[in-house]
C-alpha cells in the first residue's frame, strides 16, 4: 500500500493478513478454513473486516468462489511480505532469548585448560553452538570496571569479596600447586609444605595474576620468618613455566594449569591452599546468553557442592 492509503486508526492484526492470503491461495472461503482449522463464517468475517479497516474489496464473491481485485492483488504481495517479515524476525528473537544466537564476553583469571572453568565453557558450547564466546584476560580490577560498564558479561575472578554495583557468587575452589624442575630436590615429595619452599627463589608475571602471587608469597614466608627472593620476570604466565625447567626459580599456578605439559618440571600441591573463584556480573546485564551461561554455570557447583574447601589467596 501507498503511503497515502495507511491510515494510523487501523488495527489490523496478523490473523486478518493470515486469513486473507489463505482465502486468496485456496480461492474460497471454505477451503481456506479446511486448511486453518476454522469456520468459513469466521475466515469470511475476517476478511470483511480487513476490507472495511482499509476501505477496499479484495474479493469479487462468485457462487463458485473467490477471485481477487485489483486491490486484492497488490494487498497480497504486501500481507505474504508482513507475514515472511513477522515470522523471520520471531524465530530471530526466540533464537536469541534460547540463546541458539548471540555473543557472551568473559573475563578469566583462570586458565581454561582443565577444571570447572574449561567442563562449564564445553558444555555451554555444546548445547549453544550458535553463541559467539569471547574470552579477555585481565586483573580482577579491569574486568570489574568492564562489568560495570556492560562491555564484560561476567568475570570468573580468584576471592569472594563483594564488589559495588556488582552481583557476585563463589563457584569452585582449585588447589595451589608449585612449580619446580623435575630434578630439584623437592620434586621427590608428593606434597608440599610452605617450610619446604620457604629458603627457595620465586619467579612470578609481570601480568595478572603476578601480583597476586607476589603478595600471597610474601604473606606466607613472612609468617615463618622469611623474607622471600622473589623475581618479577617480563613474560607471560604460560611462558613463566619453561623458566622454572631452566632452573630459574619456582613459581605457584592454580590446578587447572597443571594438565599443561612442559619439559622439564613437576607440579606439586601446597598442604591446605587451595583458591576459591567466583562469578562477578552486573545486575543490569539482561543479554539471554549470558544468563543462561549463569544458570548453568551455578548448577554445575551446586552439584559439585560439599568437594570445595581450603584458604583461598585474596583477591588483588
Amino acid at each position: 500500500m501507498s503511503k497515502e492509503m495507511f491510515n494510523p486508526g487501523w488495527k489490523i492484526e496478523l490473523r486478518h493478513l493470515r486469513h486473507f492470503v489463505a482465502a486468496a491461495e485456496h480461492g474460497s472461503f471454505r477451503k481456506a478454513a479446511a486448511a486453518l482449522g476454522l469456520s468459513p463464517s469466521a475466515i469470511s468475517r475476517c476478511v470483511a473486516d480487513l476490507e472495511d479497516q482499509i476501505g477496499a474489496s479484495l474479493f469479487h464473491r462468485h457462487t463458485w468462489g473467490l477471485s481477487q481485485t485489483h486491490a486484492g492483488q497488490r494487498f497480497l504481495v504486501r500481507a505474504r511480505k508482513a507475514i515472511r517479515t513477522i515470522g523471520e524476525g520471531t524465530q530471530e528473537v526466540a533464537s536469541a532469548g534460547r540463546s541458539e544466537h548471540g555473543r557472551i564476553r568473559i573475563g578469566i583469571y583462570s586458565s581454561i585448560a582443565s577444571g570447572f572453568l574449561a567442563d562449564l565453557l564445553s558444555t555451554y558450547g555444546q548445547r549453544h553452538s550458535k553463541v559467539e564466546i569471547a574470552l579477555v584476560d585481565g586483573n580482577p580490577a579491569e574486568h570489574i570496571a568492564a562489568i560495570r560498564q556492560l562491555t564484560l558479561d561476567v568475570a570468573f575472578i580468584t576471592g569472594a569479596r563483594e564488589w559495588p554495583d556488582c552481583e557476585h557468587e563463589q563457584l569452585w575452589s582449585e588447589r595451589v600447586f608449585a612449580v619446580l624442575p623435575r630434578d630439584h630436590r623437592l620434586a621427590r615429595n608428593d606434597i608440599l609444605t610452605w617450610r619446604d619452599v620457604a629458603e627457595e627463589a620465586f619467579m612470578v608475571s609481570e601480568t595478572a595474576p603476578g601480583q597476586e602471587i607476589h603478595d600471597h608469597l610474601v604473606r606466607r614466608l613472612a609468617d615463618l620468618g622469611q623474607h622471600p627472593d622473589i623475581q618479577v620476570q617480563q613474560v607471560s604466565r604460560d611462558n613463566l613455566v619453561p623458566l622454572v625447567a631452566l632452573g630459574r626459580g619456582l613459581t605457584l599456578v592454580s590446578e587447572a594449569m597443571t594438565v599443561a605439559h612442559f619439559p622439564g618440571v613437576a607440579y606439586r600441591p601446597i598442604l591446605g591452599e587451595s583458591l576459591p573463584f567466583s562469578a562477578v556480573w552486573s545486575r543490569r546485564n539482561d543479554n539471554p546468553a549470558f544468563r543462561r551461561l549463569l544458570s548453568l554455570a551455578k548448577a554445575t557447583a551446586a552439584k559439585q557442592q560439599g568437594h570445595q574447601g581450603g584458604t583461598g589467596l585474596p583477591t588483588a
